[in-house]
């Protein structure tokens, strides 16, 4: 039975919604949600990306030298602290903390120099920041990713999720190279799994994208390309970023500014994807050539 046969994704074993836009995974949803990671993991280590182990947080200066607060401000995801202070917090637990709604009643909070992850591969930007590469780099992490959205949907559309990226960081050559190299290994591995996957252009969702230089950009110039799934949900994408964050961040190659790109699957969809093909029973969904050694 598939999940539009059901009458609701919460049928599925191991998985625990909650409203605020994450879900819980354990047992048969867990082990769907790790067996799908490690063939990700294996696909980035053919090509030889360093794993990494990323933080939650991320600096809001290294995320302002991308001009991230006026292009996402509808997508930022703070976290927030009280005042230290002996008479701000006696305010705090004096008071009301919290209302009958589950509405924090907050007093004076402390300077907010952080934000939750939007984006996985940000992190390495920043970490190679100043660098002069001698060969191109590619990485890989799994990373907690946040991002405020209207509404939300179990596996579809989350606050939290995570987002297994794979990225390489050249020159132009180097990562067009490697981009193009991605896409063909994954339109025949969705033609394999018999996954309704296409892949299409698309912009970022930027604010205000009719005064925003950047969305005009891509749509002139595509860079992102989208996988998206039954004609209606990206679980994934294929990014060129140019030369953006090699010149945000002083990253060299070659003596120019690096460019970079990156793969991204996010993890929750690609569930979703597997489950709406496969059926609510995780399953058994088919043994292909890359996860042969898993």
């Amino acid at each position: 039975m598939t999940i539009e046969q059901s009458t609701q994704l919460a049928d599925l074993d191991g998985l625990i919604w909650q409203d605020n836009g994450q879900c819980v995974l354990t047992g048969k949803a867990l082990e769907l949600y790790l067996r799908l990671d490690a063939l990700f993991t294996q696909w980035a280590a053919s090509c030889a990306a360093e794993a990494w182990k990323l933080p939650t947080f991320i600096s809001a200066r290294e995320l302002a030298r991308l001009d991230y607060f006026h292009s996402f401000p509808h997508l930022v995801t703070m976290p927030v602290t009280l005042a230290c202070g002996d008479a701000n917090l006696k305010l705090f637990t004096e008071g009301q903390p919290i209302t009958q709604d589950g509405v924090l009643q907050l007093t004076e909070l402390s300077p907010v120099k952080d934000v939750l992850t939007p984006a996985t591969c940000y992190h390495f930007y920043i970490a190679h920041q100043g660098k002069s590469l001698a060969a191109p780099k590619y990485l890989t992490a799994c990373g907690n990713c946040f991002r405020r959205e209207t509404h939300y949907l179990p596996l579809q559309r989350q606050w939290n999720f995570n987002m297994r990226e794979i990225v390489c960081i050249g020159s132009s050559d180097e990562v067009t190279r490697f981009l193009d190299s991605w896409k063909v290994r994954l339109q025949q591995f969705f033609a394999d799994a018999n996954l309704d996957v296409l892949f299409e252009n698309a912009t970022d969702p930027f604010f205000n994208p009719s005064r925003n230089p950047k969305y005009l950009m891509q749509k002139l110039d595509p860079v992102k390309n989208e996988m998206v799934f039954r004609n209606h949900l990206a679980i994934g994408s294929i990014n060129f970023h140019r030369s953006y964050f090699g010149e945000a961040f002083a990253i060299m190659r070659d003596g120019e500014d690096a460019c970079s790109g990156c793969v991204a699957f996010g993890m929750e969809r690609w569930m979703y994807a597997l489950l709406v093909t496969f059926g609510l029973s995780i399953p058994e969904f088919p043994k292909l050539k890359d996860e042969a050694q898993i």
